[in-house]
């Protein structure tokens, strides 16, 4: 895949929010689903875009909530979508996190070189920075496309 497009379809997804994250059901390939919005006045509608990163042969979630915050975090009223005006804690029941600072390429990726030499294609590796979650995805092609509101990625054929 052409590092230049890779950037540009990366770029897109700055500043959106990611409502969900995983290998797809298949386990070869990993989904970022986005929930994409833009000023009203610009009249384009929200959508919900699926970042499939395909061949992905190394997939790395952490934290990116300091544990003072996760410390503060650990009441599972915490994880309700409204938990209550009483509780102080990182609000995990919104069900979505920032995409901030955003998605950026690894470049001169030693995991990417490594799996290119022994597969004989292309590798790249990605790092994903959201308020909650920095992932490290190394994978060989990017493909982005629309899915509806509500779409379950582990729902069996």
């Amino acid at each position: 895949m052409d590092t230049a497009a890779l950037e540009r379809m990366l770029d897109d997804a700055f500043d959106h929010a990611v409502v969900h994250h995983g290998y797809a059901d298949h386990m070869r390939d990993y989904e970022v689903i986005v929930h994409a919005t833009a000023d009203p006045r610009t009249g384009v509608a929200p959508a919900h875009l699926r970042y499939l990163f395909r061949f992905c042969v190394e997939a790395r979630c952490e934290t990116s909530v300091p544990a003072a915050v996760w410390e503060e975090s650990l009441d599972d009223r915490l994880i309700a979508r409204e938990p209550g005006a009483d509780l102080d804690g990182y609000v995990w029941g919104v069900r979505w996190h920032a995409l901030y600072p955003g998605a950026r390429l690894v470049p001169e990726s030693d995991a990417a070189r490594r799996w290119s030499e022994a597969l004989g294609i292309d590798f790249h590796e990605v790092r994903i920075r959201t308020a909650a979650h920095d992932l490290t995805l190394v994978f060989s092609d990017l493909r982005v496309d629309e899915v509806p509101v509500g779409y379950a990625p582990f729902v069996a054929d």
